[in-house]
């Protein structure tokens, strides 16, 4: 029998808000709109979302062609500045991810642009902890799709999805595997679920879940 872990990114793994909203002013500014600032409480409250649906929250006063063009410059600049200063570590995240690997593959499944993931794996030298990657900005697949395809890919026979919001929880259940609730992250879930309140927590409850 083969387990793995899949990890969300915003909310779970870590906060990349303020260096989002950073690189995102300054593509606003110098392309769309001179008096914007894009709010790191802005980024929060979307985060989790598709890029399409991310981009049409914070620009509705665009067309979607305009609207998709920003976004594309607004995501080539965020992962350029992730790769090269990183976000918010939640706390023991590597300590906790050398333990969890010791024991399961892990994985990261998120509905971020492509070479997002990518920008975090380098620039913390992660890479060797996640056996395979995937992402809305690959496919244009939606997160259930995505973690459906990485249980198949890797030929899991159970797999458990840590992610901070519902629309995890929900994509969660579209791709038939279990959920843990980071509960430190961004989010709420609606329905009774195990849940950490910090990252280190994992291990135990996931051995709960596995065994």
């Amino acid at each position: 029998m083969k387990q793995g872990i899949i990890f969300d990114m915003d909310g779970t793994l870590w906060d990349s808000a303020e260096g989002v909203a950073k690189s995102w002013s300054e593509v606003v500014v110098r392309e769309h709109q001179e008096d914007r600032v894009i709010t790191a409480e802005e980024i929060q409250s979307v985060m989790g979302l598709t890029m399409d649906k991310l981009a049409a929250s914070l620009f509705p006063e665009l067309e979607e062609e305009k609207r998709m063009r920003l976004l594309e410059i607004c995501c080539q600049e965020e992962n350029d500045y992730l790769r090269k200063h990183g976000g918010i570590l939640y706390p023991k995240l590597e300590e906790t991810l050398k333990s969890l690997k010791e024991q399961y593959p892990l994985y990261i499944v998120s509905n971020c642009q492509r070479g997002y993931i990518e920008a975090f794996l380098e620039h913390y030298g992660f890479g060797h902890y996640f056996e395979d990657i995937e992402c809305y900005g690959n496919n244009g697949l939606k997160k259930g799709d995505n973690i459906r395809k990485i249980v198949q890919r890797n030929q899991l026979s159970e797999a458990v999805y840590v992610g901070d919001i519902q629309g995890d929880y929900d994509a969660s259940m579209e791709a038939g595997v279990k959920f843990i609730h980071a509960a430190y992250g961004f989010g709420s879930v609606k329905q009774p679920v195990q849940a950490v309140h910090s990252f280190e927590e994992l291990p135990e409850v996931i051995n709960e879940i596995f065994s």
